[in-house]
């Protein structure tokens, strides 16, 4: 009988960085590692990803890193992960992995440990199996994962839904999962984004007469932007321009890069004489594609409305085209976008969150799942809290007892003993690690503390210069400041601060003296500037003293 511990590093209560441990014995199994956009708080930072130290403290337990699908919610992560951890094995489909490489590239990582599954493949690590299967989202190769174990299969579905209308790439393999369901489930991990939505999520998922529509009634050029790597909606855009006589530009080359590879492994069908190049992006009825890279969402079509784009140059005649309809935690974002647009008089058209969804299980697709793999224990998965709470009542709804159904936040650990529930308060810790450019490492909460003063308060630098020899005062203090105030209309306040600068530095220099004590001159100036500004203002600038020798 086995000891089988499950968490989250990232994912519960939130929308995207998933990723969830599963600690059989010895054994560590991860499943996903993804990203997230940041929320606008946290001034300059790209993207967050999960804490993962307990990984790196048990990088030899880990057996690998296991991914659903070829999305950052849920592989955004793993470069930074093979930055601290070069040796862990990265399990995924092959599209998947494609996917990645393009990322390790981007960030110069060449040594990786990638590994292709293919569905219904199992893969064998000792006591315990892997066994992949198919599943429908909106990106191809998307995998469910079950993990075999002597006490029974714990399952993570990754993002899915159950269109019945899918074949080939996108279909589900019900037959399997039954199959699975069968045998005995001892957890089933299955995502709550949609579980408040009622009904199933198909056929609201498709969106073909829609782009249709907007291709008819808008002569004029279209700039289409998509979610990055959504297979589906690129698909459905390429089916109903080839009924037209446009062309479509793809711009950005990581969008390049991944439609040509999807169509040179048939993961896209497209007749390539739709695809135009750079000089059909002025014509009068192209389409141009753009998607967003991994920093955050739209950043690409800001640029392009702000007008700092290289290439595309807005003009009143064009119609800017949002292909998917807004998640949670971008609706804020997508308001701005879609005010900026109108400000400069460019029709503007998005999909409606309420009538349209992403690829994610409603109410009526969860009740499916789980009457076919009806699991001894339920595990809501990704989504904020609400959306896990409403998860874990479909599950009471159809059966399942209270008890056995989990909600926990990151870092909260449940425990199976002898393929029981087991009460624990053993707890993780876990945080995010927030990701600017290419630093390595979070950034951390000084560095945007600095920039929240700065931002709100400004600076205030005084600068001094003293004889290497004598010590005496050469030059200053001069005052130099920004987003602080305008200097030529306070130029009292600067005297002021020059007064008080002079008068500190010559209390901490005596006569003859051959050592300075720097610091205790820079902490004093800082604080009797700081409550001096305060007083007077009630406001509080960054202040930096800077002190030379001659």
């Amino acid at each position: 009988m086995s000891k089988i511990k499950i968490f989250g590093l990232g994912g519960l209560n939130e929308n995207g960085k998933n990723m969830y441990v599963v600690e059989v014995d010895k054994n560590i199994y991860v499943f996903d590692a993804g990203s997230k956009f940041d929320n606008e708080k946290n001034l300059g930072i790209d993207y967050i990803i999960p804490n993962f130290d307990y990984l790196i403290r048990n990088r030899k337990k880990i057996k690998g890193i296991f991914l659903s699908h070829g999305h950052e919610g849920n592989m955004g992560a793993v470069p930074d992960i093979l930055k601290s951890i070069p040796e862990v094995n990265i399990y995924g489909a092959k599209l998947t992995l494609e996917i990645l490489k393009q990322d390790l590239t981007e960030q110069e990582i060449k040594k990786s440990h990638l590994i292709e599954v293919k569905p219904h493949h199992k893969l064998e690590f000792g006591k315990e199996s892997i066994f992949p299967i198919s599943m429908t989202h909106s990106i191809p190769d998307a995998l469910c994962y079950v993990l075999y174990t002597k006490d029974g299969a714990i399952v993570y579905t990754g993002d899915f839904t159950f269109d019945h209308t899918e074949t080939g790439l996108y279909k589900t393999d019900i037959g399997k999962l039954a199959y699975v369901g069968k045998q005995g489930v001892l957890c089933l991990l299955a995502e709550s984004m949609y579980a408040e939505r009622d009904g199933y999520t198909s056929p609201n998922n498709r969106v073909s007469d829609f782009i249709r529509n907007v291709l008819a009634r808008n002569k004029g050029r279209i700039i289409a932007t998509v979610f990055p790597a959504h297979f589906y909606r690129i698909q459905e855009i390429f089916d109903e321009v080839s009924k037209t006589h446009r062309k479509i530009v793809i711009m950005g080359h990581s969008l390049q890069n991944t439609i040509n590879y999807a169509l040179k492994n048939n993961y896209l069908t497209i007749d390539k004489r739709v695809i135009g190049d750079l000089t059909n992006l002025n014509d009068k009825d192209v389409v141009v594609l753009i998607s967003d890279e991994k920093e955050k969402p739209f950043a690409n079509l800001e640029r392009i409305i702000k007008g700092y784009d290289k290439f595309i140059k807005l003009n009143t005649n064009d119609t800017i085209f949002i292909t998917e309809p807004a998640y949670e935690g971008i609706e804020k974002r997508l308001a701005t976008v879609m005010d900026d647009i109108a400000m400069r008089g460019v029709n503007a058209i998005s999909l409606s969150s309420k009538k349209h969804l992403l690829h994610h299980a409603s109410r009526e697709d969860l009740s499916l799942l789980i009457n076919i793999m009806n699991p001894k224990y339920y595990f809501p998965v990704k989504g904020e809290y609400r959306n896990q709470y409403a998860n874990a009542e479909i599950a009471e709804d159809l059966g399942i007892p209270k008890d056995n159904i989990i909600l926990k936040q990151n870092g909260d650990v449940t425990l199976f003993i002898k393929g029981n529930l087991v009460p624990t308060n053993e707890h993780i810790v876990t945080d995010e690690i927030l990701i600017d450019g290419k630093s390595n490492g979070d950034i951390g909460d000084l560095v945007l503390k600095d920039r929240e003063m700065l931002g709100e308060n400004g600076i205030v630098i005084i600068s001094c210069t003293l004889d290497r020899e004598t010590k005496k005062i050469l030059a200053g203090p001069e005052v130099l400041t920004r987003g602080f105030i305008y200097v030529k209309d306070n130029l009292d306040l600067v005297d002021e601060i020059k007064k008080m600068s002079l008068e500190i530095m010559e209390n901490n220099i005596s006569e003859g003296t051959k050592r300075v004590e720097y610091t205790a001159i820079k902490n004093e100036v800082r604080d009797v500037l700081g409550k001096y500004f305060y007083k007077t203002m009630e406001t509080k600038p960054m202040i930096i003293t800077v002190i030379q020798e001659v």
